[in-house]
């Protein structure tokens, strides 16, 4: 089921990426155009994210391999966005550091759960969705960086929201771990 709806969905936020990273390093727009640009991309991209879900259940197109290209575009495309963030300097790098450190720890503990039989122990939480919802919502306010309708400083709540999300996102690295541990303990003696 490579090319079904919501996998071609998925595909697209990956797509996406290039797309995103080059409005900033094509030098064809004004700052401001860019910062529209790559936030109204990363917005529809972003919303592919609940619409393949909803079209696999819908469509009756659930695969294994959507249930795997799905988070991993996800990831790539938060960790992408975080990049260019960094680079611009509109967010920390320490806050990168924990986002991207924790995707890759919990990607590997799920593998690693997946191969003792475990996946049930590691499997999303609301947390996870959680800090999934605040990243989203803190990239497009940081792509922006601007005033939005005249009243909302999307930096100011772009940065207070991406500090947050940095927090959950260890909160809910730390809950996976504490729900693997048993099985973690039982392999290992």
């Amino acid at each position: 089921m490579f090319f079904t709806i919501p996998t071609i969905l998925t595909w697209t936020r990956i797509v996406a990426i290039p797309l995103i990273v080059g409005v900033y390093y094509s030098g064809t727009m004004p700052v401001a155009t860019q910062n529209l640009v790559a936030t109204v991309m990363f917005v529809v991209f972003a919303l592919t994210d609940w619409l393949d879900g909803y079209l696999a259940r819908k469509l009756n197109q659930t695969s294994s391999f959507g249930a795997f290209l799905d988070p991993v575009a996800d990831k790539f495309l938060v960790c992408a966005a975080l990049l260019v963030l960094v680079h611009m300097q509109r967010a920390d790098v320490f806050v990168a550091l924990i986002i991207i450190g924790r995707e890759i720890a919990i990607s590997a503990l799920r593998e690693w759960m997946a191969q003792i039989g475990a996946t049930r122990s590691v499997a999303v939480h609301m947390l996870g969705k959680l800090k999934t919802t605040v990243q989203m919502v803190a990239i497009p306010f940081l792509l922006y960086d601007g005033t939005l309708f005249g009243v909302i400083e999307t930096h100011l709540w772009g940065s207070v929201l991406i500090w947050i999300a940095a927090f959950l996102t260890v909160w809910s690295m730390v809950y996976y771990l504490q729900k693997a541990l048993p099985e973690i303990r039982a392999k290992v003696k």
